[in-house]
């Protein structure tokens, strides 16, 4: 076989490697589709709109859990992104070489531990700490929309609060990557201008700015998805609120907790067509994930364009 042939050859495997992906991803959405036809005929884009969850009634609606998966999710991400950023910043820029390997090996341990054990160290140490939290509140933040409904310790904020902590390894693995990736041109050149540390890794982050977006949505996606910890901890009440105590649900909960229940073709259509719209939220999420990364690249290469050129005119 001549090297031709082997360079075709490999271009043709890796090639069905990543077209067996895209026909993987498109196969999800028909078997989805064609499972959830019967709702989807009854409730159209109604569906998406609804608030009654009546599986007696045969009435369903998805609207409770597409808030309370996107609520949780967005609570999540702004309260892991910051930590996961320090922890990225300290491991690849500020850490002794003799602490590095055992931080990044515990960081990176949380991401195996398994869902279910979040879901239990929830129950047992996160729910009573968020109830204490509760209680001690004075009423009058109790009577703010944001801090209302009873002191159960099971909600929103509890829901929040896992899922950061199980985002804040992906993130931040991710992130620390990038950062380790930025040329050390980038730092000597802010340090030649007299920057302070602090500066520089500032140049750095700006510069890494764009794999940073891109680590802070695959936490996103993480924590559209995540099931069993967040059933354990929110509460599951089909119901839309801006309370952070307040009891609520999330699309893969509620596929959990009542797809072995599903007493009809009906239910169990309106069930998988839950997951059709968790799939094609992600979906979404992702593309518009990939649409921001794409633009604020394009804006970046014009700048780096001009910041070669001189470097170019001087070679010549």
């Amino acid at each position: 076989m001549t090297e031709r042939s082997r360079d075709l050859t490999f271009r043709i495997g890796t090639g069905a490697v990543a077209l067996v992906v895209v026909l993987i991803v498109f196969a999800i959405g028909v078997e989805l589709t064609r499972q959830s036809l019967p709702s989807i005929q009854k409730f159209g884009f109604s569906f998406w709109r609804t608030e009654i969850w009546d599986p007696v009634a045969g009435e369903f609606g998805a609207l409770p859990f597409i808030w309370g998966t996107l609520y949780s999710s967005v609570l999540a991400l702004l309260i892991s992104t910051p930590i996961a950023l320090g922890i990225a910043v300290f491991i690849s820029e500020l850490c002794p070489a003799v602490l590095r390997q055992p931080l990044v090996f515990l960081t990176e341990l949380l991401a195996a531990i398994p869902s279910i054990v979040y879901g239990l160290w929830g129950i047992f140490v996160l729910v009573p700490a968020v109830r204490a939290i509760e209680t001690s509140m004075p009423d009058s933040l109790r009577q703010l929309p944001l801090f209302t409904g009873p002191p159960l310790g099971l909600g929103m904020l509890s829901a929040a609060l896992i899922l950061s902590v199980m985002v804040i390894p992906f993130t931040s693995s991710v992130s620390r990557e990038v950062l380790r990736s930025v040329p050390i041109a980038q730092r000597e050149g802010a340090y030649a201008l007299g920057a302070t540390r602090f500066e520089a890794i500032r140049a750095a982050l700006y510069y890494a700015r764009t794999g940073i977006i891109g680590a802070i949505m695959l936490g996103f996606g993480r924590a559209l998805g995540e099931t069993m910890a967040v059933t354990m901890v929110i509460g599951n009440n089909p119901r839309i609120s801006t309370s952070l105590f307040a009891p609520q649900y999330t699309m893969a909960a509620v596929i959990a907790n009542e797809f072995t229940e599903a007493a009809d073709q009906l239910y169990l259509a309106a069930l998988v067509e839950t997951g059709l719209v968790l799939f094609v939220i992600t979906l979404m999420v992702n593309s518009l994930s990939r649409l921001l990364i794409w633009s604020m690249t394009r804006s970046l290469a014009p700048l780096q364009e001009a910041a070669a050129a001189p470097a170019g005119g001087a070679a010549a």
